[in-house]
């Protein structure tokens, strides 16, 4: 996005040559002839041409009637759309540069979306901020920067590499780059009046941009104090009865395609309503690489919902124009003149087959393939964010008084639940894990503390064969193992601290696959599909060495299973920890 948006659009001379040639006294720059124009305000599919000027949409009008452009594109039937717009997503679970992200994206037809770069901001703080917003400039994707709202997302529960207050959000919000609040996780925080919390928030307000949500779980008077804080978004969907409350409470539901299984059942409950409300858009928050290069970002959230069961125009409305008047962007959204020409070319409503996007009026790709190529990274990545030295199988060894040990554990992967188990011990004081049961060990790795492991026990996680270890670990991505044998522990994480970050499986004591992330530990500067294929490699040597269970106990649990806002246990870099109430265990040993 270029810093002067969206008011390029309001220079007199682009509007005076926009006129002209609506009337006819002006040749367009670019003639789409030929084309069906989904009209999302209407619900209209009808026959139209479209002129460009510049930037500008100049005219809508009968197939046929003009011919004089400097460029005449013939579109054989094919329908006009606006460019998507993906309300809410972490350029960072892609694990590429916000340039890659761009170069896969635009082809699949999205051209404008809105980053939480809260990834980059628990590692690097206002640095990281700064860096995301200067990586996004002069791209063929529109890249609405917010401002992290929880740095960390569970204080007192855990250690980031930095910590934001309410002094922070608003240097943040004072920046032109910046949209908005982004997704307020402290939910305890905000609904208890914390200071810190609500002086974030009450930053947000007074600069009358966005302020985002993440309300997972929250229902009836939690529900309505979320709202009543002043928080006007959520994407934290879990079934089709929190979709209703959350728009019946005010408010905009980003339904989220990272979450296949809750999809099916909100469209179910969207279905029971009078008409779609104008409040509901769509995002996709968390896509891996590989997912990313073969099915797709946002196409591939349009083309799930209309499988199963909303209508096209009605999920492309959710992706244009609902999305744009979200986000305050009267230029964006509609097929129309005077707005921005952001369009996409498709074959149908259903498979979603792009064959053209237009951005700002630039053709910019064709045929899933970017027309010339994205400028150089504009900016140098930070890397060196590893500050842990090699561990040692002894470091991951949980040790307790014996003959036997009662140890408190983290029942299964996100909606997580207390447990408790009963395990011997050694004559040397190490625990033997009960076969049932692996290790969850969180290293703080951003050198604000001791770099030393906390054990956690985890229950319901399948029998484990090996270890595996990852710097993508929300929220504030310390360094995280799983794994029963010490010696594999010690192996996966020591590949993923040589290597600056990213993610290692090991197995019988040696590593078996590596995904190297040196950019902040989250992200690679090599193309999204050469990502994709080495996260493919990893996750196969995952595959091996662990029992997944869809659709929780799946790959990607590993990179929430350290999620501590949410509700229930969590395992920290402090310890075992509740987002419900705040507790804090050092470790897993009852009584000890």
């Amino acid at each position: 996005m270029q810093a002067e948006e969206p008011h390029d659009l309001d220079a007199p001379a682009l509007r005076d040559a926009a006129v002209a040639a609506a009337r006819g006294r002006a040749p367009f720059d670019v003639l789409l002839a030929g084309g069906i124009v989904a009209d999302v305000a209407t619900g209209e599919l009808r026959a139209a041409d479209i002129g460009l000027v510049g930037g500008l949409i100049a005219s809508v009008h009968p197939p046929g009637s003009r011919s004089d452009a400097a460029r005449t594109l013939q579109l054989g039937g094919a329908i006009v759309a606006p460019g998507l717009i993906d309300t809410h997503l972490h350029i960072e679970s892609s694990m590429v540069t916000p340039r890659r992200y761009a170069e896969t994206v635009v082809p699949q037809g999205t051209t404008t979306i809105c980053w939480d770069p809260h990834e980059v901001g628990n590692v690097l703080g206002l640095d990281g901020v700064r860096w995301a917003i200067a990586a996004s400039r002069d791209l063929p994707l529109r890249v609405l920067v917010l401002a992290p709202s929880c740095v960390p997302s569970a204080p007192g529960l855990e250690r980031a590499g930095a910590s934001f207050g309410p002094e922070a959000m608003a240097t943040m919000l004072g920046w032109p780059e910046i949209a908005g609040v982004a997704e307020v996780m402290d939910m305890r925080g905000l609904l208890d009046r914390a200071p810190r919390m609500r002086g974030i928030v009450a930053a947000g307000l007074a600069s009358g941009k966005l302020v985002c949500g993440h309300a997972r779980g929250l229902a009836g008077p939690a529900l309505q104090g979320f709202a009543a804080a002043g928080i006007e978004s959520d994407h934290e969907i879990v079934d089709g009865d929190d979709v209703l409350a959350k728009l019946r409470a005010g408010f905009t539901v980003e339904l989220r395609g990272s979450h296949d299984q809750v999809l099916r059942d909100a469209v179910a409950a969207l279905a029971t309503l009078p008409h779609l409300p104008q409040t509901l858009t769509l995002c996709t928050d968390d896509v891996f690489p590989d997912d990313l290069a073969s099915t797709g970002g946002m196409i591939d959230v349009l083309r799930r919902v209309v499988r199963y069961g909303l209508p096209p125009m009605a999920a492309l409305r959710a992706a244009t124009l609902n999305a744009a008047m979200r986000i305050g962007r009267r230029d964006l959204g509609l097929v129309a003149p005077g707005r921005r020409a952001d369009l996409i070319v498709l074959d149908d409503l259903a498979s979603c087959a792009v064959g053209h996007v237009f951005a700002s009026g630039r053709h910019v790709a064709q045929d899933g393939r970017l027309i010339g190529e994205v400028r150089p990274d504009a900016v140098p990545a930070p890397t060196a964010t590893m500050h842990v030295p090699l561990l040692t199988a002894a470091d991951f060894t949980l040790r307790a008084a014996g003959p036997r040990v009662r140890l408190r554990t983290v029942v299964r992967p996100r909606f997580t639940a207390w447990g408790e188990v009963e395990a011997p011990v050694a004559a040397d004081g190490a625990v033997a894990l009960p076969p049932d049961t692996i290790l969850m060990a969180v290293v703080h790795r951003h050198g604000h503390a001791p770099a030393r492991p906390v054990l956690g026990v985890l229950a319901e996680w399948g029998t484990w064969r090996g270890a595996l270890a990852t710097t993508v670990s929300h929220d504030s991505h310390n360094l995280v193992v799983f794994g029963r044998a010490p010696a594999d522990l010690a192996a996966a994480a020591n590949a993923v601290i040589g290597a600056g970050g990213g993610m290692a499986v090991a197995e019988a004591g040696a590593v078996t696959a590596l995904l190297p992330l040196p950019v902040c530990g989250l992200l690679s500067e090599a193309p999204t599909e050469a990502v994709g294929a080495e996260l493919r490699r990893l996750r196969a040597a995952a595959d091996r060495i662990a029992d997944w269970r869809p659709p929780y106990l799946t790959f990607k649990a590993v990179v929430g299973a350290s999620l501590a806002c949410n509700p229930g246990p969590h395992v920290t870099d402090l310890g075992i920890t509740d987002g419900s109430d705040g507790r804090v265990f050092a470790d897993a040993l009852i009584g000890g």
